[in-house]
């Protein structure tokens, strides 16, 4: 990834991160009308069906589609993210205040970071780390509190069992995101809204009100389907580690939206939490990463343009213009400069 992609990186996961932020809170409101189960079913079926009339008004694309040999990955997609997460979630803010549990949401970012690096080989550097270290400690400033901000110990572990569904799944995104993300986050979203909805209607028996349903539809396409979207290109440019930097912005943006909404105002320990994993992300934001290294020989298939990793032959079949995606191979190749964990830059440190 060149060094003027980064900005547009971080531009695009933290437009994700403010579409998501204000979800925690809304989906809070709804939980009165809905079981989980159904939310669940609904906020993803409106994310599904958004994407699929976006696609069918501009169904042209220049990224690379969905093979057979993404289908395991999808399934972790749809599990993980889309099935436990969501519900997990929806079951933890039944607990949870509204601004107690928007801000035990940023848990999501320490998770993908050591699960990034622990499994999937990014690198942490020292910012990075203590980035973790902060958020975490974060996190554990939000104590049990009387009243309306009331967090009790199996709200807390649902929460972060939500957290680690995501870290899970934002590793595994991160591996697909070569692939056209609307095709992506359109088939998770579609999956994983029908199984919810499905379970949710088997214990609930019926749909909510018409304007109950609608509701929870719109919120769906706008905080799990443009969010998710623009978080899997995130992903494509920055990697997994680094955006969950930029995403942790969400809970922040939740909690203030939750002050509006459901008129809670921020306790001591809530401003005290905020202002630490405020630190953690500015730390991980200032995390910069550049030597010498080598690529090896790699085959794929994705959207490109031809730059310095980019500089192969074409025959007829392959699509003119830039960018373009097409089956291409990469000679090995070294040389040094900043660069971020995305799919040309998995190496050994």
């Amino acid at each position: 990834m060149s060094r003027a992609e980064a900005p547009r990186g971080a531009a695009l996961g933290l437009l994700a991160a403010a579409l998501f932020g204000v979800s925690a809170p809304l989906s809070k409101r709804l939980l009165g009308d809905l079981s989980p189960q159904v939310l669940a079913g609904l906020l993803y079926l409106g994310a599904g069906l958004a994407l699929t009339l976006f696609r069918a008004v501009r169904p042209a694309t220049t990224e690379a589609p969905l093979v057979r040999a993404d289908v395991p990955k999808l399934a972790v997609l749809v599990l993980a993210g889309g099935v436990a997460g969501p519900l997990l979630m929806l079951l933890g803010l039944q607990r949870t205040s509204a601004v107690t549990g928007a801000l035990l949401l940023n848990l999501e970012a320490p998770f993908t970071i050591a699960l990034a690096v622990l499994a999937f080989r990014e690198h942490l550097g020292r910012y990075a780390a203590g980035a973790m270290v902060l958020i975490l400690a974060g996190a554990v400033i939000l104590r049990v509190q009387p009243g309306a901000h009331r967090a009790d110990t199996p709200g807390v572990l649902l929460l972060a069992g939500a957290c680690a569904a995501w870290a899970l799944d934002n590793n595994v995104t991160q591996r697909l995101s070569l692939r056209d993300p609307f095709a992506l986050v359109r088939v998770k979203t579609l999956a994983a809204g029908s199984f919810n909805l499905a379970l949710g209607l088997a214990l609930a028996g019926r749909l909510p009100s018409a304007r109950i349903t609608a509701a929870a539809l719109a919120l769906g396409s706008v905080s799990y389907g443009a969010s998710v979207v623009l978080d899997a290109y995130a992903l494509r440019l920055v990697g997994a580690a680094r955006e969950a930097a930029y995403f942790a912005t969400a809970p922040f943006l939740g909690a203030l939206a939750a002050t509006a909404l459901t008129g809670e105002r921020l306790g001591w320990s809530d401003g005290l939490a905020m202002a630490v994993m405020a630190a953690g992300v500015a730390l991980l934001l200032r995390e910069r990463h550049g030597h010498g290294h080598t690529h090896e020989a790699l085959d794929h298939a994705h959207a490109h343009v031809h730059d310095e990793h980019h500089r192969h032959a074409h025959v007829s079949a392959d699509p003119p213009g830039e960018p373009h995606a097409h089956a291409h191979h990469h000679a090995p190749l070294a040389h040094d400069h900043p660069h971020t964990p995305d799919a040309h830059h998995r190496h050994r440190h």
